[in-house]
């Protein structure tokens, strides 16, 4: 393994760190976006002019660029790594960041669309959408790091009883906010 190998590990997890900012906070600039449609028309226009903004900065200057230099230090590390072939951790992980990149894909086309002032989702649907990042990231950081020490259906089991207790509470917030 040559001596730079850490260094684009690091480079890697410093950009997946920056990734997730960025599709944590964006979904929650969608929810303040949408509903800033119920304040009236003079706030609503500076309201929705300063989110634009911030979802801009946000997207292009830090969330795209990291997805990008996730992509490319990913492989990279997978290709300087010693050893053949692909673990069945790594496969199963792959098909979670492919998955990722689906959900990052999905949120650049709400992002599009709010650009243009479309709000196609109401906030409580915003955010659920905005925890679907969470189960991606907490699968895959699980299956980076215990690897073969996982079994398959504790993962899923563990994997599923997280999602129930995730949206339990965006349910239960729900209530206590429209109290």
């Amino acid at each position: 393994m040559p001596d730079y190998y850490y260094y684009i590990k690091a480079l890697h997890i410093i950009f997946i760190v920056t990734w997730f900012a960025g599709m944590f906070y964006m979904p929650r600039l969608f929810i303040y976006n949408t509903e800033a449609n119920d304040k009236p028309a003079e706030a609503q226009a500076i309201l929705h002019e300063q989110f634009k903004m911030m979802m801009k900065r946000l997207w292009y200057g830090i969330t795209i660029p990291s997805a990008i230099l996730t992509i490319i230090f990913g492989p990279w590390i997978w290709y300087l790594y010693p050893g053949t072939g692909l673990p069945d951790w790594l496969f199963v992980k792959l098909i979670f960041v492919i998955l990722l990149y689906i959900y990052f894909f999905t949120l650049h086309i709400i992002f599009k669309q709010q650009q243009k002032g479309i709000f196609k989702y109401t906030s409580q649907q915003l955010r659920i959408w905005n925890e679907v990042a969470t189960i991606f990231l907490i699968a895959i950081v699980m299956l980076a790091t215990v690897k073969q020490a996982i079994s398959f259906a504790w993962g899923l089991i563990g994997l599923a009883l997280f999602i129930i207790v995730l949206m339990s509470a965006i349910r239960i917030y729900k209530i206590l906010r429209n109290k």
